[in-house]
């Protein structure tokens, strides 16, 4: 469902900002600290809870203000959903779904998937297994609905068992009473990934030659222990080492996304602008399958330019452009958005100044 109507207050230096975007294309022009940045910051809150600038919420929340309000319209068919997200500098948060108060922010992100291509966007390939993992989960989240409640209760019967292992001594029967469920529902976790994880890959490989011709990068999904023995037999096999350490070693807890060039780790062999590249193929290609199964959901590009030359940049607007979703991208200036969009796309321009957002006039717009 498409944003018809954006509100932020007292986010960074978006003391109230209100704009209705285009269904498909929004570009978003400001100088550096001019808070376009901020805008795709606000929509990421809508539908994570979370920034993607910051882990700490009172970065974002406005100097000397309590709270900072994110409030959208999203499209369904005739019909308007209103939906917000209120974030306090105590820690507090409050969802609310037209009117009424939302279970947790996971509703955000089954109504409103947003997918983020960034200059960071490098940590997808240079951070923890832990991103890996969350970029895979987010995906399997939207692909498999049975996915999300065995993932949490996968993750209390993990801290459980990790709980029992901090006490130091404990019996091989009552670990082996929490192994039983620990692994039904790790397996079927490992095998959400795994069927997610082989679905994403023919899309990601027909994205990248599209973006970069040639370039040869594959995909290994690490499910987090030796490939030949069942999680049964994994976590047998580790149990002395379990005690000893206290915590579990072995499981989907330790799963990776592994992307290899024939030469190596593909952080290793290829440029900056080749990971750029492969990342924005990873990002588009869960796009891609989300609007396979008929869903929908906003790209947020900030800082296109960054890395990619010219002719890259056009194929990436091409790419975006061919999924027929709602995008917004940021630049620092008008020069460096110098890809042609279709005469049927519906592409506004928006200007940033100082926290203050204003639309830019047609005629500027088909300049």
């Amino acid at each position: 469902m498409p944003l018809v109507r954006l509100d932020i207050s007292r986010l960074r230096n978006l003391s109230t900002v209100r704009f209705d975007p285009s269904p498909q294309v929004n570009i978003i022009v400001g100088e550096n600290g001019s808070g376009k940045t901020s805008v795709l910051e606000a929509i990421h809150l809508l539908s994570f809870g979370r920034s993607f600038r910051s882990h700490k919420h009172k970065t974002y929340i406005q100097h000397e203000q309590e709270e900072c309000v994110i409030f959208a319209h999203l499209a369904q068919d005739s019909l308007r959903v209103p939906m917000g997200i209120k974030r306090g500098r105590d820690g507090a948060v409050e969802v609310r779904i037209q009117g009424r108060a939302a279970l947790s922010v996971v509703e955000l992100a089954e109504r409103l998937p947003v997918q983020l291509i960034n200059p960071d966007a490098f940590r997808l390939l240079e951070g923890s297994p832990k991103i890996r993992r969350q970029f895979v989960d987010w995906g399997v989240f939207h692909f498999d609905d049975r996915f999300i409640n065995a993932w949490r209760d996968w993750q209390k019967a993990l801290k459980q068992r990790n709980s029992l292992l901090r006490r130091g001594k404990i019996s091989a029967n009552l670990l082996a009473a929490f192994d039983q469920e620990l692994i039904r529902l790790g397996e079927h976790v490992n095998m959400a990934r795994k069927a997610y994880v082989t679905a994403l890959t023919p899309h990601f490989e027909s994205v990248l030659q599209q973006l970069a011709s040639g370039l040869s990068v594959q995909l290994q999904f690490f499910q987090g222990w030796d490939a030949q023995k069942s999680l049964s037999e994994a976590i047998e096999h580790s149990y002395q080492r379990d005690i000893d350490v206290g915590y579990t070693n072995t499981g989907p807890q330790r799963a990776d996304l592994r992307v290899k060039t024939p030469t190596g780790d593909a952080l290793d062999t290829l440029s900056r602008g080749q990971q750029k590249l492969v990342v924005s193929a990873l990002k588009i290609a869960q796009g891609q399958l989300l609007i396979e199964r008929g869903r929908q959901l906003v790209f947020l590009v900030d800082d296109l330019p960054a890395e990619l030359d010219t002719n890259h940049r056009r194929k990436l607007c091409q790419l975006l452009e061919s999924l027929d979703s709602q995008i917004f991208i940021t630049s620092v200036g008008p020069d460096s958005m110098d890809f042609s969009w279709s005469d049927q796309t519906d592409v506004r321009h928006f200007s940033m100044n100082q926290g203050e957002l204003s639309q830019a006039s047609k005629g500027l717009q088909e300049s």
